[in-house]
Parts: structure tokens; C-alpha cells; sequence
């Protein structure tokens, strides 16, 4: 199964609104980045034990670590929770810009230093979610 159907299946499988909701925002996503890499991470380790929830990431940027090793990985993710959906928002230094910036002006959603965190697609400003996507897409490709 390629990645494309992975997230399809992945979508397919959640309960409804939050299956439409995914895929609307998987579509608002590739909208922002048209033609990026896609990822899915199934939440697994290499012991095949659960650890987190699966992910779709979009985009490709270089983690650089203080011992001078860097690896690939995902611009944006996606991922269902228990409560709703999280938007993941990778590769900004400063901790505190998401909240300061999109916190407010978001509507009903949890706002933390990476990830922006909401029950359903309606709760929120879709428009100031995809302005936190291309901030964190600016971001990472000028790193």
C-alpha cells in the first residue's frame, strides 16, 4: 500500500464529522503545498509498539541537532485525537509564537507551542489555520 492510500484509509476510518473534517483539511493541506512530499507514520516503533497516534505529514524540511546530525522530516502533520483533531506545526524556534500569534484569533482550539489542537473543523477560523500553516512552511524551508 503506497502513502497515498495510507491516508486514505487512515481518513476513511475515523467516525463521522471528524472524517469529513480530516478530509477537508487534507485537501486545505495540499491546497497550501501543492505537490509536497506526503508521510504517514503509523504510531509505531520499531518494536511495533504503539507510542503515538498515526500521522500525516506534509512537506519535507531538515531537523539539525546540537551533535551536528540532521534528519528528514515532516513540515505539518496531522493527526487524530480522542477529542478531535491536532494540526502539528513543526520546525518554529520560538515556543510561544503560534499562541501569541493565532491563539486568539482561532476560535475554539488549544494553542501550544507546536501544535494547534481543536474538536471539530466549524469550532475554528479555517483562514488562520492555513496562516499558521504557511508561517510554518516559510519557517522550515528558509532553515
Amino acid at each position: 500500500m503506497n502513502i497515498q492510500e495510507q491516508i486514505q484509509e487512515y481518513i476513511t476510518s475515523q467516525p463521522e464529522p471528524k472524517r469529513g473534517d480530516m478530509q477537508e483539511l487534507h485537501r486545505i493541506t495540499l491546497q497550501v503545498l501543492p505537490g509536497c512530499k506526503l508521510w504517514f507514520l503509523d504510531g509505531r516503533n520499531s518494536e511495533n509498539k504503539v507510542v503515538s497516534n498515526p500521522n500525516i505529514g506534509y512537506g519535507s524540511y531538515t531537523i539539525k541537532y546540537a551533535d551536528g546530525t540532521t534528519r528528514e522530516f515532516y513540515q505539518i502533520g496531522m493527526s487524530a485525537n480522542t477529542t478531535g483533531i491536532s494540526i502539528y506545526v513543526l520546525g518554529i524556534d520560538d515556543k510561544t509564537y503560534l499562541s501569541q500569534t493565532y491563539g486568539k484569533e482561532i476560535g475554539k482550539a488549544s494553542v501550544t507551542g507546536y501544535c494547534i489542537k481543536f474538536k471539530a473543523l466549524k469550532d475554528i477560523n479555517i483562514n488562520i489555520l492555513e496562516d499558521a500553516i504557511r508561517y510554518g512552511v516559510k519557517v522550515t524551508s528558509e532553515n
